[in-house]
């Protein structure tokens, strides 16, 4: 393998005399230190304004406008365009009394009103809050409060949700802004409420009759607090200042240098995944460095197909069930082609395959192939997507492989958070040994491992494993109002993020486990629930699964989302019939599911006690709704335990009553 990475320091000894953390790793590009920030792009307003001025006539932001209930073709802004009304916004902020450090709430869907409310905030050195509502019920609220917003920019739908009566921070709020317009009744309530509340169009014409000239921040200024949606407790407020942003995006430009395929300013994103998050966030703020174009989803995830093929996007960035959905699209598409070309398209798969194990670029691997038949599957994702990063959990390797070889596009996946303002590390797109893992350090990251005694992770043992512990130039400044929150996660300068990494000898990362994610059996044996998960999601009839144990227990059980097209081939072999929600009724398919998972125990050769004993079967996926995952899909273990731990003390009732027999 090419070398990526080297280590700048060794392991540390611990208080015991045994080593307990292990060496260092570094990207090659920081082999003599970070490289140095650019001069003219110090902030996240430097980032946007420097484009402005250099792009004012390319296309930036596109939407897609409803008629009779059908989305009609892309609308754009360009930069001129987008800069001036960020100009405007910022002014009517400043009229209304806002001042630098205000904060600045933004609640919606990914639009251009979004990015145009952000950016005002960076050019008026105002803090950039977003706010979303599957952060659970009553979130909004809270974050209202905790952050002390003054302003609040909402999407038409959101609006009754700030004006309702369990939204007790409204009082607080100094005006209420739509993305669109304000009906009268919405105008009385906030009346009512003792703010006042402006169409996007009243709010712009307010500032083009009171301009001020933007007040740029310093690149240590606080540019966002983003409260996260933590698997437990209430959201934590982390604090991102402005030279992390810049930093971030020159890490981008430092790393796209490194490739043959460069990103241009004609290079087209299709934003869906919230831009409330960092991942999404942090992609729009590069294409803007890159004088590129961003369009948005419809809002409608089940029509994204529509958008991609209306859009035909070049960069392509998903979470893991997103690029699951489309495996499965294609091959669905593939079992309905005859046995002939379903043959012939899996040899043009062993073919290329082989070809990019030996070092070929899945351009030159087998052109022939591509334009057989994986071109058609471009031809899915819109027909011009070239590059592809899947993120926020660990994306299964069958998978990965697949959208490598098929999708005729650079692919790889990426690991941060939050609190490392997005990436930490990268994947190598045309490199096949990086398959299954999260790749090399980022840019201006440090990436170490940190032994987890009580869960047999040892960082100088082989394989190396432990907790990822990150430090670097995009590292947030701490929690918003949480001093010893702050100090339990960063210490002596390393973030400790609770994953659990395995880092080979070259310094590619892996992600394994979460350390919180532990939890220990009756007879004392410590089960790790987050891997054991990721181990039997591979049996075909999960869709996904919850393990759980109680501490009083000696047997685990799990809470199974069965797969619906599996289910459904299950019950017509075996004679069953009725609707997906009757089957997982039957005793038959119970019992059939936990002979699938103890045939995967047996094959990843998991000791006695991690064998799953019992299952809850629940017909709907883990979602949002319900409070069962975070808006990234993972899962909130305490609210899962709330929620099913009745129907999981009757398997453990039925689990005892069968031992007695």
């Amino acid at each position: 393998m090419k070398s990526f990475t080297f280590q700048s320091e060794s392991g540390k000894i611990g208080e015991n005399g045994k080593p307990s953390v292990g060496p260092v790793y570094r990207n090659i590009l920081a082999k003599d230190g970070f490289p140095p920030s650019d001069p003219l792009m110090k902030t996240s307003w430097d980032v946007f304004s420097v484009a402005a001025e250099k792009y004012h006539g390319h296309r930036l932001l596109g939407w897609r406008e409803f008629t009779n209930g059908k989305a009609g073709p892309y609308l754009w802004k360009t930069y001129r365009q987008v800069y001036n009304e960020v100009l405007n916004v910022g002014s009517a902020l400043k009229q209304l009394g806002a001042k630098k450090g205000s904060r600045i709430g933004i609640y919606g869907t990914n639009c251009p009103q979004w990015i145009v409310a952000m950016e005002a905030c960076n050019g008026y050195s105002l803090i950039c809050v977003p706010l979303y509502d599957t952060l659970g019920s009553g979130a909004v609220d809270y974050i209202i409060q905790h952050a002390e917003i003054d302003f609040v920019f909402v999407q038409d739908k959101k609006v009754k949700n700030i004006l309702s009566p369990g939204c007790n921070s409204v009082q607080q709020l100094k005006a209420l802004i739509s993305f669109t317009s304000v009906t009268k009744e919405e105008s009385a309530d906030a009346a009512n409420c003792g703010i006042k509340a402006y169409s996007w169009n009243d709010f712009l014409q307010m500032g083009k009759d009171n301009p001020f000239d933007p007040l740029p921040p310093q690149p240590l200024d606080i540019c966002s607090i983003i409260y996260t949606s933590g698997t437990s407790g209430t959201p934590k407020g982390v604090i991102l200042t402005h030279e992390s942003h810049a930093n971030y995006v020159r890490g981008v430009d430092l790393y796209m240098e490194q490739f043959e395929d460069k990103m241009t300013a004609d290079d087209i994103f299709l934003s869906f995944l919230p831009l409330a998050h960092i991942l999404d966030r942090m992609i729009e703020e590069y294409f803007f460095h890159k004088g590129a174009s961003v369009g948005y989803y419809q809002g409608d995830i089940n029509a994204l197909r529509e958008d991609l093929m209306e859009l035909k996007p070049t960069f392509f960035v998903g979470v893991p069930r997103v690029f699951e959905r489309v495996h499965e699209g294609i091959l669905k598409a593939l079992q309905e082609q005859r046995p002939t070309r379903r043959m012939i398209f899996n040899l043009l798969y062993k073919h290329k395959l082989f070809w990019m194990k030996s070092g070929y670029t899945h351009k030159t691997a087998s052109p022939f192939a591509d334009f057989l038949a994986f071109g058609k599957v471009n031809a899915r994702l819109g027909g011009r997507v070239r590059l592809m990063i899947s993120g926020g959990a660990p994306l299964n390797t069958e998978i990965e492989e697949f959208m490598r070889v098929t999708t005729c596009a650079y692919f790889g996946q990426g690991y941060g958070l939050t609190e490392t303002c997005g990436l930490s590390a990268i994947g190598m797109p045309d490199d096949l040994s990086m398959v299954g893992t999260v790749g090399i350090p980022w840019v201006y990251t440090e990436l170490r491992l940190e032994e987890v005694p009580e869960m047999g992770y040892n960082p100088f043992e082989v394989p190396s494993r432990g907790e990822i512990c990150i430090r670097g130039k995009t590292l947030f400044s701490g929690y918003y109002k949480e001093p010893e929150l702050t100090k339990e996660s960063i210490i002596d300068g390393w973030f400790h993020t609770g994953d659990i990494g395995e880092m080979s000898p070259e310094g590619v990362l892996k992600i394994i486990d979460r350390k919180k994610n532990i939890f220990k059996l009756s007879q004392g044996e410590y089960v790790a629930g987050e891997y054991l998960e990721k181990v039997y999601g591979f049996a075909p009839i999960v869709e996904d699964l919850w393990v759980y144990g109680d501490s009083l227990k000696s047997m685990l059980v799990a809470v199974v989302a069965p797969h619906e097209d599996n289910t459904k081939r299950w019950a017509k072999v075996n004679g069953h019939v009725g609707s997906f929600a009757e089957l997982c009724l039957l005793n038959e398919l119970k019992a059939y599911i936990l002979s699938e998972l103890k045939q995967i125990a047996q094959k990843n050769e998991l000791r006695g006690f991690e064998y799953i004993r019992g299952v809850v079967v629940d017909p709907r996926p883990f979602d949002i709704e319900r409070e069962l995952v975070t808006p990234t899909m993972k899962k909130r273990r305490p609210q899962m335990l709330k929620y099913y731990q009745t129907d999981i003390d009757k398997v453990y009732k039925s689990l005892a009553e069968e031992k007695k027999k």
